[in-house]
């Protein structure tokens, strides 16, 4: 069985019924929508809309991650291109394995320049 599921919480700046903060100086890669779905075999897709101020390849959002909530990274997406012309842009990564006794993760996006910074998104696992 298949199952999707969208959630879309920054953590500690909003409530479930708030848009996600996007990041106002344009410093950051900020994650702002992520949707999990489960596959037959037990691993997950994560598709994953980043919004980054991209300047070409001086500045760029390059890698998004898919995190426990202690921190082990569970899945790494790496952009290897610049998205100045596709904002926000998204990008999937299938084959996640999710540990038992996990029901939320975090994602991340970071910046070639500026690193990952405070606009993450937690998601329940399906």
């Amino acid at each position: 069985m298949r199952f999707i599921f969208a959630l879309m919480v920054v953590l500690g700046a909003c409530s479930a019924d708030e848009p996600p903060a996007v990041d106002s100086a344009g410093l950051c890669a900020d994650v702002v929508a992520v949707e999990v779905e489960g596959s037959p075999d037990g691993s997950y897709t994560f598709t994953v809309t980043v919004a980054s101020a991209d300047e070409g390849w001086a500045k760029y959002a390059d890698e998004w991650t898919v995190q426990a909530e202690d921190g082990t990274v569970l899945g790494t997406r790496t952009l290897l291109h610049p998205h100045d012309d596709e904002q926000p842009f998204t990008r999937s990564l299938t084959g996640v394995q999710i540990p038992e006794g996990y029901s939320t993760v975090v994602v991340a996006a970071r910046d070639s320049v500026d690193g990952y910074c405070e606009a993450t998104l937690e998601v329940e696992v399906p």
